[in-house]
């Protein structure tokens, strides 16, 4: 269940959004929402949020006979059908920001303008708490190295690197009795998510394609 926004109605309130890819729309204590002022409304949506918010999953079984993990069971993404468009992106913005949705909405428009133009100077783009963007590309070969040329580049992309942290996992001993601490690298984007099994036949699922060993 995700909660897209917050209003007040006839001195009770009600929040809006989505549940299991369903809209959905709940009233709340009318007596509590009367105390409500709008920054506790905004930590109520983002505490349920934080509680209810999950990436879904189904259960795939692997059916080919040449793979070496023939007959074992898998957990395959699923999605909503429906994107999170930037309107939807500002609204959630604007209730973390002091800002307009308006301004937040012609910020985000400009972006991927801003983005290409130093895309075109040859330059990589971070974004804080997101990851570093690049531009990549193949090229032909050829058997000369003065045959090549910008000519032999066919297919241009973008290359995402998502920002990463150190998190302590715990500590190991050396064998001179010092202490060592051991890391791994967590995805800033990733480290909060939780999982969820969905039903298969749910309305509104888009599933991933099926790899070995899942995703």
């Amino acid at each position: 269940m995700e909660i897209w926004g917050f209003e007040s109605v006839n001195s009770g309130c009600r929040f809006y959004g989505r549940l299991n890819f369903y809209s959905y729309l709940c009233t709340c204590n009318e007596e509590r929402a009367a105390d409500l002022n709008q920054r506790k409304k905004i930590k109520l949506i983002n505490l349920l949020n934080t509680q209810i918010m999950s990436q879904k999953f189904i259960k795939v079984k692997n059916n080919n006979l040449r793979s070496t993990a023939y007959g074992k069971w898998f957990a395959q993404a699923v999605y909503d059908k429906n994107f999170v468009e930037t309107k939807q992106l500002a609204e959630f913005i604007q209730t973390q920001a002091s800002v307009k949705r308006s301004d937040i909405i012609a910020v985000l428009d400009e972006l991927g303008s801003a983005m290409k133009h130093f895309f075109e100077m040859g330059q990589k783009v971070r974004l804080d708490g997101i990851g570093i963007f690049r531009v990549g590309f193949s090229s032909i070969g050829v058997s000369k190295m003065e045959d090549l040329g910008a000519q032999n580049i066919t297919t241009r992309r973008v290359i995402f690197i998502p920002e990463t942290t150190r998190i302590v996992t715990g500590q190991t001993h050396r064998a001179d009795g010092t202490v060592v601490q051991k890391y791994t690298n967590a995805k800033q984007l990733l480290r909060d998510v939780l999982f969820e099994e969905a039903h298969e036949n749910a309305v509104g699922i888009e599933k991933t394609n099926a790899q070995e060993g899942g995703e």
